[in-house]
């Protein structure tokens, strides 16, 4: 049997796909060296796409402000005790100016649904930041809007869009949600953002409450199919402040085998290594990258507001996580044998086989 789940490795790393039945026997029978056997391939087949280099996006929280309510998120509606802020379009372009100088390409625009900002006001501000910045990639996490509103902001120069889809499993998805969010809406802004032409980015949590490997690997599954430019995972972890306060934190070691997963399901993904992944573990960031992802993303955000964007408890807001101490994660990432690059950090083509399994027939996907 462990010698079928290391075939099944191999399989994915040559073929990009699995059913959702042999996703689920890999995460049912996940063991230590199982994990450092998918990680020895996602980490030869990255770096035959992208070599030693991770880009890094310069993340600005511009909102903590929303109308949703998801049981798991520390600043839910319901959460009275959460100080809300919200920066102004001039703190915003100056988090872009301080990013700018210090060598990021890419800034990451993310917030609550704040009902503030309307497409009027998020196309002048990315019409201002590629205006100043044309080198730059744009892009937002902002969550569910219409599909005109997604056509407005790429018309006015927004590259990318993440929208966590946060479970494949539409069952899983209510428990998650209130009422009023519908797992089908949020597939059909997924669907939108990728025929508008937007670099689209999905995303689940890994050890979520009611979360089994079955959803996991239908999680997989969906990834597989849709081929998003870049996947967002990290694990679960609780904030006291909601329903799901007492609920234990998804592991390091089932997120770390899901991002080798999906590195070999998709050798072009762009994977980020999280900050939840650097808040369950101090070396989290680091092992992301040893395990496939090719992504981080410090923070720029004014350092008065990063603790008040407080998605889960204990979340590392101040030190090396800082965009301000880029210096100090570039020395964390050569630790490993990796250097950060000052590159807008696109998706790359990927080529099957060549470098990876021996063979001279190259084919680019």
């Amino acid at each position: 049997m462990q010698n079928n789940l290391y075939r099944l490795i191999d399989r994915l790393c040559d073929e990009h796909s699995l059913s959702a039945a042999e996703y689920e026997q890999l995460l049912d029978r996940l063991t230590p060296p199982l994990a450092e056997y998918a990680a020895q391939k996602a980490v030869a087949v990255r770096k035959a796409v992208y070599g030693t280099d991770v880009y890094v996006r310069g993340l600005i929280e511009i909102s903590n402000i929303g109308k949703n309510d998801c049981l798991y998120c520390g600043i839910r509606r319901s959460n009275r005790g959460c100080s809300r802020y919200r920066l102004s379009e001039q703190e915003i372009l100056s988090c872009c100016d301080e990013g700018y100088a210090l060598g990021f390409r890419t800034f990451v625009l993310q917030g609550g649904e704040d009902i503030f900002f309307t497409d009027e006001v998020l196309c002048g501000l990315i019409g201002k930041i590629k205006s100043k910045y044309p080198d730059c990639a744009v892009t937002l996490s902002l969550g569910e809007r219409s599909r005109e509103s997604y056509q407005a902001l790429f018309d006015a120069g927004a590259d990318r869009y993440l929208l966590r889809h946060e479970t494949a499993d539409p069952d899983l998805y209510k428990k998650l949600h209130p009422e009023a969010m519908s797992f089908d809406n949020r597939m059909q802004c997924l669907k939108n953002l990728k025929e508008i032409g937007y670099q689209t980015g999905c995303g689940f949590m890994v050890g979520a409450p009611h979360q089994t490997n079955r959803s996991l690997a239908a999680d997989l599954k969906f990834v597989e199919q849709f081929r998003p430019a870049m996947c967002g995972i990290g694990p679960f972890i609780p904030h006291a402040a909601t329903p799901f306060a007492q609920y234990h934190a998804g592991t390091l070691e089932m997120t770390l085998f899901l991002l080798s997963l999906l590195r070999l399901m998709d050798p072009g993904l762009l994977l980020p290594a999280t900050t939840a992944l650097g808040t369950i573990d101090p070396n989290g960031r680091e092992q992301g990258i040893l395990a496939g992802a090719n992504v981080v993303m410090p923070n720029l955000s004014p350092v008065t507001v990063r603790k008040k964007y407080e998605l889960y408890n204990n979340k590392i807001c101040t030190g090396e996580e800082s965009a301000q101490c880029k210096s100090c994660l570039s020395r964390r990432m050569e630790s490993v044998g990796y250097k950060i690059v000052t590159d807008r950090g696109d998706r790359k083509p990927f080529i099957i086989k060549n470098k990876i399994n021996g063979s001279n027939d190259n084919a680019t996907v």
